[in-house]
């Protein structure tokens, strides 16, 4: 059992510090491209609470271009080889990619999780190889690609098209041989969702928790928020990033991938103890 099954098998909401180690994402993009400053920030947010660091080099902001494998792997490999020796023993280490290769590098690199926006629809590959290295991997909706999700977006029942579709992915996860507990559903909020469609999912992810499957959310400082409150700019977003955290609390929600970890770090603890008190 890897740290992040053991993680997974207490009954608390888990923290995953985002760790973008990219020129181009859309909040953080250019911050943390230095392998210094990059681990600096993974062990800065484990110090304040995170139970993941999540590593990812290659941004999937709406408008982002493919990046290729090889310049993956120079730049998450050598962040994840020093993040292993300095993180404590508790905190796993998430690889944010859709390329097998770059997954398995990074496994033996130190990372104890899979985290795929293409739900394993980009390279046939990677299901197979979580199933070989018995390791969670976490599936995602995702409406087009990045560089095309936010062009006119539409659904007739977002949440019944979106949780058919993990669900669908999460099938192909299980005969690719990833036990069921492995796998975790994101229902990819801001993935080529309009604004309503989010809030919609977000109304309803009780019903992604019913799947039985882990479940993680991501909203950290995404727009379709300031569109509701009135900011355009990111890094006005945390506590309307603490608020979604606070629900996904609330409905049974697992992972919680975050750009401020302290601030919904406290979200997660004090909704959970309104939970259990319930």
């Amino acid at each position: 059992m890897n740290r992040l099954h053991a993680a997974l098998a207490q009954d608390r909401p888990l923290i995953m510090g985002i760790l973008n180690v990219t020129p181009d994402s859309f909040f953080d993009g250019g911050l943390y491209d230095d392998v210094e400053q990059a681990v600096r920030r993974g062990v800065f947010m484990a110090g304040e609470g995170a139970d993941v660091i999540d590593v990812g080099g290659e941004s999937t902001r709406p408008g982002a271009e493919p990046v290729e494998a090889a310049v993956q792997l120079a730049r998450v490999v050598p962040v994840i080889e020093r993040l292993r020796v300095l993180l404590p023993e508790r905190v796993g280490i998430s690889v944010d990619t859709t390329r097998a290769e770059v997954a398995r590098a990074a496994l033996r690199a130190g990372a104890d999780l899979i985290n795929d926006v293409s739900a394993g629809r980009d390279d046939p590959a990677l299901l197979p190889l979580a199933a070989a290295e018995r390791v969670p991997v976490v599936l995602m909706h995702m409406q087009g690609t990045p560089a095309t999700m936010q062009e006119r977006p539409h659904y007739e029942d977002v949440v019944a098209e979106v949780l058919a579709f993990l669900l669908e992915r999460a099938e192909a996860a299980g005969r690719a041989g990833v036990p069921r507990e492995s796998i975790l559903l994101d229902p990819g909020i801001g993935f080529g969702k309009r604004r309503d469609d989010n809030l919609k999912l977000m109304a309803h992810l009780d019903r992604f928790v019913a799947t039985g499957h882990p479940v993680l959310l991501g909203t950290s400082r995404k727009r379709f928020m300031g569109a509701v409150c009135g900011e355009t700019e990111p890094a006005a977003l945390v506590p309307a990033t603490v608020a979604t955290t606070a629900l996904g609390v609330s409905a049974g929600v697992r992972l919680f991938r975050v750009h401020d970890v302290k601030e919904n770090r406290q979200a997660a603890d004090v909704a959970d103890a309104i939970r259990r008190a319930r």
